[in-house]
């Protein structure tokens, strides 16, 4: 199975931790995180996460999510699908940058998109056959 996590959900982690959403949120990432590494999971890449990555002002956060490319068995670039389905995507009423990643997400093959931008889980629940959840409904899902 085949995962796209956006960067607010790589970076739910470092999020002050006193809510318990955001604490279940980091929870939930992390197990999948560590179901990435031991090859249960499958991660999709895209230029459009190191691009948002490289724009994080904060360098742990920065360099930490970076080494994620390192686990992923795809890593989408820019192309014209990816740009068509993401203008698809953003006459629909989605943001640019989330067009984008969902679109690299649609390219990528990913069954899941994971991500804790409620604007995102507002918008999608499933695009183009992907499923669009948070970190905690994908594990309750994948761990029933």
């Amino acid at each position: 199975m085949k995962l796209y996590l956006d960067n607010c959900c790589f970076n739910r982690p470092f999020d002050e931790q006193t809510n318990i959403r955001v604490r279940l949120e980091t929870e939930a990432k992390l197990r999948i995180q560590e179901e990435i590494r031991s090859g249960k999971y499958d991660l999709v890449w895209s230029y459009i996460l190191d691009y948002e990555n490289g724009k994080n002002p904060f360098r742990e956060r920065k360099e930490q999510t970076a080494t994620w490319i390192a686990y992923s068995v795809i890593d989408v670039p820019e192309d014209a699908e990816v740009l068509r389905i993401a203008q698809l995507l953003n006459q629909r009423g989605m943001k640019k940058l989330d067009s984008l990643h969902i679109a690299c997400a649609i390219v990528g093959e990913a069954d899941y998109f994971l991500t804790t931008d409620d604007g995102i889980l507002k918008k999608a629940t499933r695009v183009d056959g992907i499923k669009v959840v948070d970190p905690i409904d994908f594990v309750k899902e994948a761990f029933a």
